[in-house]
């Protein structure tokens, strides 16, 4: 197994261990267990547990817009409309499920309001989702995309957490961001 195979294992290993029991459950003999992987690896690859969450949150962030990316450039040249947008974003938003995974993020960023280096890599995530919004409105021809992206973004996230703490999908995501975009 290779160096970056290892280094992938380790931090597929920390999203799921921050996903299943909180940044607290975070240990190197835990993640080395979860990666099957020596213990040594985990030292050999993070000098500490905080550059172990920074570097998977951030890879996280990286595959997660690469991933929406590749979809907002599938339907780009076929002529969306901002409706035909938010009802994608609502489809993609429910087809996800809330695996360990997809809640260590959250944990995350909640604890970046604590820690400093974390709360650096967090403000990074979010700039790559206000980007990789600025970039889809653009396409869609929204008047000053830039202005509303955050708040797009915040939207989103917002209803996210609200439907992994709730376990209730109360708020439809896809009329939401209309909310937000019908009047610009």
């Amino acid at each position: 197994m290779s160096n970056r195979d290892v280094r992938e294992r380790i931090l597929d290993a920390v999203l799921h261990v921050v996903g299943t029991d909180g940044i607290p459950g975070v240990s190197n003999r835990r993640i080395a267990a979860q990666a099957g992987v020596s213990l040594g690896s985990i030292t050999y690859h993070f000098a500490s547990q905080s550059d172990m969450l920074r570097a998977a949150l951030s890879r996280f962030v990286t595959d997660e817009t690469t991933r929406l990316r590749a979809l907002a450039e599938e339907y780009r040249d076929k002529g969306l409309s901002v409706e035909d947008a938010a009802a994608i974003a609502e489809k993609v938003t429910r087809d996800l499920s809330f695996s360990a995974e997809r809640i260590a993020p959250f944990e995350m960023y909640i604890a970046a309001g604590r820690d400093h280096e974390l709360h650096e890599v967090a403000v990074e995530c979010f700039a790559a989702y206000d980007d990789l919004t600025v970039t889809i409105l653009t396409a869609l021809g929204v008047p000053d995309p830039e202005s509303i992206a955050s708040t797009l973004v915040a939207v989103i996230t917002g209803l996210q957490l609200r439907r992994l703490a709730t376990g209730v999908d109360e708020q439809d995501i896809g009329a939401a961001i209309l909310r937000v975009l019908r009047p610009l």
